[in-house]
């Protein structure tokens, strides 16, 4: 059994990387996809992996698996449609949620065909599904960094953040940090899943930030521990899918993705906050 935990990770250099890379991604993603859930902002998240997809592609189609190149453009496209899914819901009739959905539609659409324009079919994989069993230095540095900032971040932020997920009319009424700790927060949403997205594709890079955050809230109340529990949560999914993919022959990001709504299920039924065998279990009649 220990071999088959750690022989892949001592012998080979491509699994090393990968592990540092989805310990990076959990350590940043985890987090922040705590505040998008409890923010009631999920399929926000969502959105915008897929938004970030026609700039990284034009990133790909000027100086191919350029990694600046992708980044920049992936952040310039996720800003963009979360500018653009706001001017809209604020300017018309239209709410911010379809909003939302009709520009990440339109997004998906147009990266697919960009990269379809110039790569063949194993180009558009990489870019959807991603590559954690190649990374590089650069990429790893980037992931670090990545982590690293919104760490620092949301340490800076924690106490505006939480206040506007608890009662943002409250924050509103004693301080202007509002806006521009919502703003923040939206950039660090979209530098994770850029992040995210040279590991795990832009289709499942939101998966490292919500099954985790979403299976640690069956486990605590706690804002602070369900942060905790999310990042523990994705680095063992993280381990538990690159093993799979090693020992199984399965794709490395799905594999990882599947680890990951594993747990999320787990926490489902036996988890102490909610789980669906603890509200089942018969609880203690109050005696006088």
């Amino acid at each position: 059994m220990l071999d088959i935990l750690y022989t892949p990770f001592s012998e080979f250099e491509f699994m090393q990387r990968a592990l540092v890379g989805v310990i990076a991604i959990a350590l940043g993603g985890g987090p922040v996809g705590v505040f998008l859930m409890l923010r009631r902002m999920s399929l926000t998240g969502d959105a915008m992996a897929h938004a970030i997809l026609p700039g990284a592609a034009v990133g790909y189609l000027l100086a191919g698996l350029s990694l600046p190149a992708m980044t920049f453009g992936g952040l310039a496209a996720g800003v963009i449609v979360a500018m653009a899914a706001g001017l809209v819901s604020r300017f018309t009739q239209l709410k911010e949620d379809a909003s939302l959905a009709a520009f990440y539609l339109l997004s998906l659409a147009l990266g697919v065909t960009i990269v379809s324009l110039r790569g063949s079919n194993v180009d558009l994989l990489h870019v959807l599904f991603g590559t954690v069993l190649a990374l590089d230095d650069n990429t790893l540095l980037l992931l670090a960094s990545i982590s690293t900032l919104t760490v620092l971040a949301l340490a800076v932020l924690y106490r505006p953040l939480v206040l506007e997920c608890v009662d943002p009319i409250f924050l509103r009424s004693v301080s202007h940090a509002g806006t521009p700790t919502h703003l923040i927060f939206l950039g660090l949403v979209v530098m994770n899943l850029v992040g995210g997205f040279h590991a795990l594709g832009t289709l499942l890079a939101v998966g490292m930030m919500m099954l985790p955050a979403t299976a640690a809230r069956f486990w605590t109340s706690d804002i602070t521990m369900m942060m905790i529990v999310s990042v523990l949560i994705g680095i063992v999914s993280g381990i538990a899918g690159l093993l799979l993919s090693f020992h199984v022959e399965l794709p490395a990001g799905p594999a990882i993705i599947l680890s990951a709504g594993a747990v999320y299920v787990a926490s489902l039924l036996i988890g102490r906050e909610g789980g669906v065998l603890w509200l089942a279990w018969p609880g203690k009649h109050l005696e006088a």
